[in-house]
């Protein structure tokens, strides 16, 4: 069985109603559901929250909310690897133990099902833990520089001041759209950032943190550049 999870606790604080908020004429959350089903990629595409409205919107999206999730799991200091264990428990328990288990994040409206069947295919074809996406830093993090309590600049590896941006390593981080991962590796908390997990890449214009309004808004303008649609 190949399961979607896709974790959306209610009570976000810098963006409130953060996962349901109306991104770009439907719900945020629409938007990785809607990734989830056109990949057909999974046998059931599920959404764990704590809260009613949440699950009622993602019911109307196309999604199951089979559960709800324990208070014990919906504070601020749960691990996304906690969430997706307990999901993947709760179907073990109905007879119908996940096998290979995506974790899609609720504010992603990039990610495409292209993207998701890549994931798979690495995961499958590698024999890796968990394969997620990643992108490239547009700037060198070694000459990445820190503001001191006193208003001064200081080089983080002062090294590297005098090297040339085309001779420095290239380095990548996390894109926070979807994570790949066997169902055992997710249930014994092996580690995402390891060496048993494998990129699966995008592109820099492709990806998009959303924290705060104005991540909100910079999003919204990206998309509707690459996506062609309206902003309502």
């Amino acid at each position: 069985m190949k399961l979607a999870v896709i974790p959306a606790r209610g009570g976000s604080k810098r963006i409130p109603n953060k996962n349901i908020k109306q991104f770009c004429g439907k719900p945020i959350i629409s938007w990785s559901i809607d990734a989830a089903l056109q990949s057909d990629c999974f046998d059931q595409v599920v959404v764990s929250t704590d809260d009613a409205e949440i699950a009622d919107v993602a019911l109307k999206c196309g999604a199951q909310v089979p559960f709800i999730r324990p208070a014990s799991l919906s504070d601020d200091h749960t691990t996304t690897t906690a969430v997706i264990a307990h999901a993947i428990d709760w179907f073990a328990a109905q007879g119908e133990a996940p096998e290979q288990v995506c974790c899609l994040y609720a504010t992603a409206p990039f990610m495409t099902a292209e993207d998701l069947r890549a994931g798979l295919r690495v995961l499958t074809e590698s024999g890796v833990d968990y394969a997620f996406s990643v992108t490239s830093y547009s700037f060198p993090i070694q000459r990445a520089i820190r503001i001191t309590s006193g208003q001064r600049i200081e080089m983080f590896n002062p090294e590297s001041f005098n090297s040339r941006s085309q001779d420095m390593e290239e380095a990548f981080h996390d894109a926070g759209q979807f994570y790949w991962g066997r169902a055992t590796a997710w249930q014994k908390n092996i580690a995402i950032f390891g060496s048993t997990s494998s990129p699966v890449l995008l592109p820099r214009y492709r990806v998009q943190d959303i924290d705060t309004e104005e991540d909100w808004l910079d999003a919204e303008l990206k998309f509707k550049v690459l996506m062609g649609r309206q902003v309502n």
